[in-house]
């Protein structure tokens, strides 16, 4: 299993990449989201074509597999897609989630080639909103349709502070439970000393006397 890792931030609310993929490997990639946040991650497959010597349009019986996990390992999705798909979950809790994708065709001649690519697009926050949508359904005016836009941002924005206060919290917990560890191996090995120094003192007092040199 390979990891990447990517940090959620405003100025870059997206994740669009492609990868290379195998029959039985499977790529995980960690997203930091806020909590109470929705992600829309789309997908698309191509499979090498040795005799064109260029990636072609996966065939229909070719799909992935996607597993999400949230920050405690816990699985808040787990699904069979198509070869290409398009999957949606809303994070409960701030942190490291994982999501992992991977074929699950057992075909041995669909990777004849043996590459298969995917293009991943993740898309986090406000921007997973389809705002030209919205517009037509609610009836919105332009400057309606932009400052419910702004709105969105700011809530985005409050998110992310938020999380960003989690993480400091959970820093300086982990900081000053390091610092007492630290103290108390020292207390410890302080301690230790005295009572080695102890020892050695009445262990060469009783070896004098037994040597009648004291």
């Amino acid at each position: 299993v390979l990891f990447f890792k990517s940090k959620f931030s405003l100025l870059s609310p997206s994740l669009a990449l492609y990868f290379h993929i195998g029959e039985t490997e499977k790529k995980c990639f960690i997203e930091e989201i806020p909590d109470e946040t929705m992600v829309i991650g789309k997908y698309r497959t191509q499979l090498w074509d040795k005799h064109t010597g260029s990636f072609l349009p996966s065939t229909p019986g070719l799909g992935m597999h996607v597993e999400i996990k949230d920050p405690d390992t816990k699985i808040i999705l787990s699904r069979q897609y198509g070869s290409d798909g398009r999957f949606t979950f809303t994070s409960h809790t701030p942190g490291e989630h994982q999501i992992c994708l991977h074929s699950n065709s057992t075909k041995m001649a669909l990777f004849a080639g043996g590459k298969l690519r995917v293009h991943l697009d993740i898309q986090v926050g406000e921007h997973t909103n389809n705002y030209p949508e919205i517009a037509a359904k609610d009836k919105l005016t332009e400057l309606q349709l932009r400052v419910r836009q702004l709105l969105d941002q700011v809530e985005q924005i409050q998110k992310e502070q938020n999380y960003q206060r989690y993480r400091e919290e959970r820093f300086r917990m982990t900081s000053e439970s390091t610092n007492q560890r630290v103290l108390w191996w020292s207390i410890a090995q302080t301690l230790i000393l005295i009572l080695t120094g102890i020892w050695q003192m009445k262990h060469l007092k009783s070896f004098f006397e037994a040597k009648k040199l004291v």
